[in-house]
């Protein structure tokens, strides 16, 4: 019997690759199924099962393509109610795999459907839980995703998860590996551990979720309280989770146009498409096309883009290092963001050599800034997460997270400079091409960001752990 954990970290998702006596399943594809069919390859194997733990909100799974490329049999939980065809198994069903069994516990809470299914060894011993969103590390899936679906309560749902766990999760031996669906960093949760494997005994000790003398009411009570709205593209995930999509090799066919500056513009201006720039920050300041937004490849791109474009249909146009074009393409695609029209051919590069007006971000060191601190109370805002901004912040600062930032535009001056940072300069970055493309220019990006504000002689508050004003 042969585990593999295949993490992504941008999308802090775990899928798995599981293999007995040449027969092989795989739990929460992503959208790009290539690695699951050369994995199984190498092994001489043939991939016979292909497990979905729930309808993912914040990510495109790649269930429906491998299927067709494999004829593997995809199979969901009870109350799953896909629109192509699907084994929906029973609680407590098992499937035989090469020497192996995998047992459907059905564990409802976090979606209806929600499923963990456990890996029984060739002896029959309990041997892993692959938990889905159901239990993380240090945490549980939250319960407010699948309200509209199931008509109920996020507080009733939280009911229903407090159940799954303590009847069919924690009876399970202390020795059973927990392998999630997600780590730290997931919108799916909201206190998730940066490891991605662990014992399930271990998970009884430190999860706050599974203490074996935690009530429901109290259960319900930590799990629902400090929730941030989930980001707006997650019902479009579960939409195309539940229904289809095109295949992942037809989208990259449409998106992998090369365009020449002047047809790029053109195409922008006749189709409404947004400009992507997923070059570093620092490249994006130096120069980028009038309007364009920048998420860059280097950190959580996708969820972002999620997050911030939302609309999994809106056309977009690519500005990418050299060689990125296709890489760029998969990643926005494992959001469901499908519609990408082509790229610029040659990069910004050829955007300047072509003599187009481009735009630059303004930028400040901390060092100067501390100087301007010194002899005047300027605007500074903190596009962190509430969280951070609590531990600690500028003194005077505002925060204006960058996940709710078109909630904050009227605050941002209009006529005098302001300045705006991050922890390190790749969310401020973000929101410094938000706010030029809605006209505010007078925008100041500060290098470095919160790391290097720390390390200055500016002055900050006190640090005070979050946890600690609940």
């Amino acid at each position: 019997m042969k585990v593999e954990q295949i993490y992504t970290g941008c999308l802090a998702q775990g899928a798995y690759y599981i293999e007995s006596n040449g027969e092989v399943a795989i739990i929460d594809p992503l959208r790009e199924v290539k690695p699951y069919l050369k994995r199984a390859k190498l092994d001489d194997a043939k991939i016979k099962y292909i497990f979905e733990t729930h309808f993912h909100a914040d990510f495109v799974s790649g269930h429906i393509t491998l299927a067709k490329e494999t004829k593997a049999s995809i199979v969901y939980g009870p109350n799953a109610n896909p629109a192509f065809e699907a084994i929906i198994a029973k609680d407590g069903q098992e499937f035989k795999l090469g020497d192996c069994i995998i047992k459907v516990l059905h564990t409802p809470g976090h979606t209806m459907e929600s499923t963990t299914y456990l890996l029984r060894d060739a002896n029959g011993k309990d041997y892993a839980i692959f938990s889905g969103d159901t239990l993380f590390l240090g945490d549980v899936g939250r319960p407010d995703l699948a309200q509209k679906a199931a008509h109920m309560t996020k507080e009733q749902l939280a009911e229903t998860l407090y159940d799954s766990l303590r009847t069919k999760i924690m009876p399970l031996s202390d020795d059973v590996i927990v392998y999630p669906a997600h780590g730290a960093g997931s919108a799916c949760g909201k206190n998730m551990m940066k490891e991605t494997v662990d014992t399930l005994g271990n998970q009884k000790q430190v999860n706050y979720a599974l203490r074996a003398d935690m009530s429901k009411e109290e259960f319900v009570k930590e799990v629902t309280e400090g929730l941030l709205p989930p980001p707006k593209y997650f019902p479009l995930n579960v939409k195309l989770n539940k229904e289809g999509y095109d295949d992942i090799d037809i989208v990259l066919e449409r998106g992998t146009t090369a365009l020449s500056p002047k047809a790029f513009e053109a195409l922008a201006n006749e189709t409404g498409a947004i400009v992507l720039d997923v070059r570093r920050p620092h490249d994006f300041a130096k120069g980028h096309i009038p309007r364009s937004i920048f998420i860059g490849l280097d950190g959580s791109f996708a969820p972002w883009v999620g997050a911030l474009i939302v609309d999994v249909k809106q056309p977009i146009l690519l500005v990418t290092p050299k060689g990125s074009e296709e890489e760029t393409i998969t990643r926005l695609s494992r959001v469901g963001f499908d519609n990408t029209l082509g790229y610029l051919e040659g990069g910004f590069d050829a955007w300047r050599q072509a003599a187009m007006e481009y735009d630059t971000v303004s930028t400040i060191s901390v060092d100067i800034l501390k100087k301007i601190l010194d002899e005047e109370n300027i605007p500074i805002f903190d596009v962190r997460k509430e969280s951070e901004y609590i531990s600690e912040h500028i003194e005077n600062a505002k925060n204006t997270p960058l996940d709710f930032l078109n909630e904050h535009l009227v605050e941002f001056p209009k006529d005098t400079s302001f300045y705006i940072h991050c922890a390190g300069g790749y969310r401020s970055m973000i929101a410094s091409s938000i706010l030029k493309s809605r006209g505010i220019h007078n925008v100041i990006d500060i290098s470095g960001g919160f790391e290097a504000i720390k390390n200055s002689d500016i002055d900050i508050t006190d640090h005070v752990c979050p946890t600690t004003l609940k």
